[in-house]
């Protein structure tokens, strides 16, 4: 089981890498790629993620195969969900 992590502008920069794989995801959260991928206990509130190109809150469920994205607020668009 795996899941694909993109970073991408300041956060790549941060972390060193903009693309990663979890081999052996076994379920979770975003919030838990993201403890996992950053070493930091929370999600940023500045930090939009998106699984599977839809917008995703930190509690929003991660499955095999599913791809995660990490990104800094853009201009426009709808922002967070909530």
């Amino acid at each position: 089981m795996a899941v694909t992590v993109k970073l991408f502008a300041h956060l790549r920069e941060r972390h060193g890498f903009g693309e990663t794989r979890l081999e052996a995801w076994s379920g979770g959260s975003v919030g838990d790629v993201w403890r996992q991928v950053s070493g930091e206990d929370e999600l940023p509130a500045h930090v939009l993620a998106a699984v599977n190109l839809d917008y995703a809150r930190a509690d929003t469920a991660v499955a095999d195969g599913d791809e995660v994205a990490f990104f800094p607020p853009v201009t426009g668009g709808r922002g967070r969900p909530r």
